[in-house]
Formats: structure tokens, sequence, C-alpha cells
């Protein structure tokens, strides 16, 4: 992940705590830390511990709409997935979670926001 990746990632982590009092599944989400630099050492030892390329960056543990949760790959605004990325991202949908590449902040809040009201949709 890149420094703007960084940012906007932090920026929703921010968002999501302020929100958790409104949507309290929101302190559930999670980032999964598969990415970033390491020396050839640790980049051995993560693997072995079982880190693997293109999992996406958070996760949000909460079941909505028949999905069992919700993955997001969290991309800087002129980001593109990897292969390994779309692999994973399509591996995870066909077993069911919810899956989400978002462009920033502003558009993870929206999916984040439009997953957790699946359930209120369904119920209409």
């Amino acid at each position: 992940m890149n420094h703007i990746e960084d940012n906007e990632q932090i920026c929703l982590m921010e968002w999501a705590a302020a929100q958790s009092g409104k949507f309290p599944e929101l302190s559930l989400i999670f980032h999964i830390p598969n990415g970033g630099k390491r020396n050839a050492r640790e980049a051995a030892r993560f693997k072995r511990m079982g880190v693997k390329a293109g999992v996406p960056d958070l996760f949000l543990p909460v079941p909505r709409g028949g999905c069992h949760g919700l993955f997001i790959e969290l991309k800087a605004p002129r980001g593109r997935l990897s292969d390994y990325q779309r692999v994973w991202l399509e591996r995870l949908k066909a077993s069911g979670y919810a899956v989400s590449v978002c462009y920033g902040c502003d558009e993870a809040r929206r999916d984040i926001l439009r997953y957790l009201e699946l359930e209120k949709a369904n119920r209409r």
C-alpha cells in the first residue's frame, strides 16, 4: 500500500470509529496487514505465517443481504488491481462474501453504508 492509500485508509478507519455509535457493526472492521515492504528474511517468515498476495485490505465481518461479510480493496484514486487481487476478489465473491474495490475513502464509506443498509432494504 502506498502513502496515498495509507492516508485514505486512515481516513476511513477514523470515520468508522466516529460512526460506530450509529452503526455499532463498524467497530468490527479491520485491516489485513498483507502488504508493505519487508526484507527477504521477514517476507519469508510472513509467508510461512500465511500472508498471501492479493488479499484485500479490509474486512467487515458482518453478514448482510445473504453475504457472510464485506471485503474491501482500497486503492489510491488512480490505483489498479493486480492479477492476484482480481483472483482473490473473484474467489471471495464466489464463496459468499461481498467485495468492493474502492478508489479512496469516500467511495469506501459509500459502499460500507450501502452494505450495512442491505438488511433494512431486504425487510421492506
